[in-house]
């Protein structure tokens, strides 16, 4: 059984650690030390910090085995006994480059406010949304029964909670081959071709949700597909699988292709890449922020600089459900 976990604000985690409370809310952004939200405010459990030192540095245990708190030394800190809000600004939880550079532009808007950036799949960050970790989650997930994106999915995990969807841009999805693609890879039935290799995506993430998807509907069976069962983390990690030679074929953005060096990219299909928030949140001066700069000509026309996307809808509320 866990044993039970003491909360810790970041003020407290940076006495204990001997680092400032900036660098604390860097290690909750980079996902290296598990964080979830009260309110506003953010907060550490106990064993997850104790999980990170022992990882990190193999030293004794810093908390009481018994209460699962910090020895009494760091718990004289004048820090422990004032309560102490997070750092304004949004959690946003996603895997793709233009939500970096959101963040950025929130930043540095005259009315704006720090952007913490979450590298989750589509799933992830939905849970996210769900448990009050997070402010904003952009996913793509395609349902096969009303061929459609986002909008089933996002009714599925947040019951009870009305959202809105806002679009973000349309992007294409296909297969990662070899340069010149001397295995013929055309079409999903093909990955089960004798002496394909495949690279998969991890489950939740929005690229996995599409191929099982599309399996479940073409009767292929994923036990068939040698590689069904490994694993990368980003459209960029599969497309760099393909390019060294360790697989065939991977699934992912147009975008990644552009950036991976001897590899070709065989179209498959429009997805929609969307934002989902609360709709609680929506007239909050920092949600009216990101709306605007969604919409900005500013912010289209650095994504336009990209490639692979389509901003004909970007800063389009899509749905409320």
């Amino acid at each position: 059984m866990r044993k039970e976990s003491n909360p810790l604000t970041p003020a407290e985690i940076a006495e204990i650690l001997k680092i400032s409370k900036y660098t604390v809310y860097e290690m909750v952004k980079r996902g290296e030390l598990p964080a979830y939200r009260v309110g506003k405010k953010i907060r550490v459990d106990s064993h997850d910090l104790q999980e990170y030192i022992d990882k990190g540095k193999g030293n004794e245990p810093v908390f009481d085995e018994q209460l699962g708190l910090p020895p009494a030394s760091l718990l004289e800190s004048p820090l422990l006994a004032v309560e102490t809000t997070r750092e304004p600004g949004l959690i946003i939880c996603g895997q793709d480059l233009s939500l970096d550079i959101l963040g950025r532009y929130l930043e540095h808007h005259p009315a704006g406010v720090r952007a913490y950036r979450q590298n989750l799949g589509s799933f992830a960050g939905l849970l996210a949304l769900y448990q009050d970790r997070a402010d904003l989650a952009a996913i793509h997930l395609w349902d096969s029964d009303s061929n459609s994106y986002n909008i089933p999915y996002v009714r599925r995990l947040l019951p009870g909670i009305p959202a809105v969807i806002i679009h973000l841009g349309c992007r294409m999805q296909g297969f990662y081959v070899a340069r010149g693609n001397p295995k013929n890879i055309q079409q999903w039935e093909d990955l089960i071709q004798p002496g394909i290799r495949f690279v998969n995506r991890e489950a939740g993430s929005g690229t996995r949700v599409l191929i099982d998807e599309q399996f479940r509907v073409l009767g292929i069976n994923r036990q068939m597909v040698k590689g069904y069962e490994n694993l990368e983390f980003s459209h960029l990690a599969v497309a760099s699988a393909v390019s060294r030679g360790i697989v065939d074929v991977s699934v992912g953005n147009e975008k990644a292709s552009m950036q991976v060096r001897d590899i070709d990219f065989i179209p498959l299909r429009r997805e929609r890449y969307e934002l989902v928030i609360k709709k609680e949140d929506i007239n909050r001066a920092p949600f009216q922020v990101v709306l605007e700069i969604l919409k900005s000509s500013a912010f289209k026309t650095e994504l336009e600089g990209l490639g692979d996307y389509d901003l004909s809808e970007t800063g389009k509320i899509v749905a409320e459900v």
